[in-house]
């Protein structure tokens, strides 16, 4: 019996290194969250106030990020799959991490669950809640073409969609323009000289 999905050769990845790697952009921003949190305190902490006082945010954002990035590429590994469940065992593991905070196995229990759950949810519906949609592969390619090759309308057609005036002119506008303030007005205006071209 032949499948008719084939399956792709899984390449292990290297989870130490994308975990330090994660872990530092995380850490990153929780030193940018715990500055503003620094910055909104009533009382004045000092710079150092962002390790000293909340100092935790940056442990939490870089623990977040690296629990769930080891996870996700261990389960991919050990599973040589990568498809949602791999982003459930990660985002449960950074869920985890933030129940921790509470200090209450329940608390550690339900945050991983709700976060595996939301980012399983994300990556089965292929990053966008609006789901994966209906075209395959060979269809966005023809609609990728289509739109590199769509350019713009001639002038002629243009011009026979939405007529002249409003900054659209066709051929010879200036010569009709003339004749119409001529024969409308009496004016006669002088046919203005062509540009020299190069």
């Amino acid at each position: 019996m032949s499948s008719t999905v084939e399956e792709k050769a899984y390449h292990p990845q290297d989870a130490i290194s994308a975990t330090l790697k994660t872990t530092l952009i995380t850490g990153a921003v929780g030193v940018f969250a715990s500055s503003v949190q620094n910055t909104l305190q009533k009382r004045n902490y000092g710079p150092w106030g962002i390790v000293t006082k909340t100092g935790g945010t940056i442990a939490l954002f870089a623990s977040v990020g690296g629990a769930y990035q080891f996870a996700r590429i261990a389960s991919a590994n050990l599973r040589e799959k990568e498809d949602h469940w791999n982003a459930l065992f990660g985002g449960f593991f950074g869920g985890a991490a933030i129940g921790m905070r509470a200090r209450t196995f329940p608390a550690v229990l339900g945050y991983g669950v709700v976060v595996g759950t939301a980012l399983s949810a994300l990556e089965y519906t292929g990053g966008s809640l609006a789901g994966k949609g209906h075209a395959d592969e060979a269809d966005e390619f023809e609609r990728r073409q289509k739109l590199r090759t769509n350019y713009r309308s001639p002038m002629a057609e243009t011009v026979a969609e939405l007529g002249e005036g409003r900054g659209i002119r066709g051929e010879n506008y200036e010569e009709r323009r003339r004749q119409r303030i001529k024969e409308n007005y009496g004016i006669d205006v002088p046919a203005s000289p062509q540009p020299a071209g190069p």
